[in-house]
């Protein structure tokens, strides 16, 4: 099984004057070409999808996306909206059209994954409070013995001196790190929001963050990119093996 990670595409409507508008719907439509030829099995999206959460970006967002061949999940970040995400993508199944969170899990493939939520609308910040934390030890809980891999946008955990203090309240994130460690099915974390490359053990598991697709805001910390390619758009690749670990490398999209 091969996953595809993309991340804080971050794009604008059309319409948008904004100076990079044009560019970031360009670095996604190379990274869908690209991703169109590694014969993936699914693509996951880690969040901050749109710029401002409007439906005109959403609308932009949805006919890019419309290219991929793979199946596509995508868990909002803080610059979503869960309103007006999911009018504009209704016709992802997946999606909870109620609730306060969107959260869900996909059974279909050898690995099992599962989308989290960890957004409050106008917080920068992440959230995981004690009803999503039981929700996830519920969905963990159901399939103890099943390969395991959980997406959500903020990480919870420092990257010093990057990243510091990114949840609201650290308990929370403390909490949902030792939930993980008491479920060793969990193989890995994927994360966006930083805008660089991470890579750390993390409540038993092994967690990735991943530089922004959008290249105007890719961050020049963590995993180093060579200068030759640093303009260029990138996306990761997990490739499962049979005993559900995951081996990792960053796609670069130089033509």
């Amino acid at each position: 099984m091969i996953i595809a990670q993309i991340s804080d595409t971050h794009i604008l409507a059309k319409s948008s004057a904004h100076a990079m508008a044009a560019s970031r719907a360009e670095n996604l439509r190379q990274c869908v070409a690209d991703i169109n030829r590694q014969g993936v099995d699914v693509v996951v999206h880690t969040g901050d999808s749109v710029q401002d959460g409007i439906a005109e970006e959403y609308a932009h967002l949805r006919g890019i996306l419309a290219d991929l061949e793979a199946p596509l999940f995508l868990i909002p970040g803080n610059r979503d909206r869960h309103d007006a995400l999911r009018s504009a993508l209704d016709h992802f199944s997946y999606l909870p059209m109620n609730g306060d969170f969107l959260h869900y899990v996909i059974e279909d493939y050898p690995m099992r994954l599962v989308a989290l939520d960890s957004v409050v609308t106008g917080e920068r910040k992440g959230v995981f409070c004690a009803r999503r934390l039981a929700w996830l030890e519920e969905t963990l809980s159901q399939e103890p013995h099943r390969p395991t891999l959980l997406f959500m946008h903020h990480p919870p955990f420092d990257i010093e001196p990057h990243y510091v203090g990114g949840y609201r309240n650290q308990q929370e994130a403390n909490d949902l790190a030792a939930a993980i460690s008491r479920h060793s099915q969990v193989k890995r974390l994927l994360c966006g929001h930083v805008h660089f490359m991470h890579r750390a053990p993390w409540g038993g598991a092994e967690a990735t963050t991943m530089p922004s697709v959008a290249v105007d805001l890719r961050k020049t910390v963590g995993e180093v990119i060579d200068e030759a390619i640093e303009e260029a758009p990138l996306y990761l690749l997990h490739v499962v093996s049979n005993d559900g670990s995951l081996v990792s490398r960053t796609r670069v999209v130089t033509h």
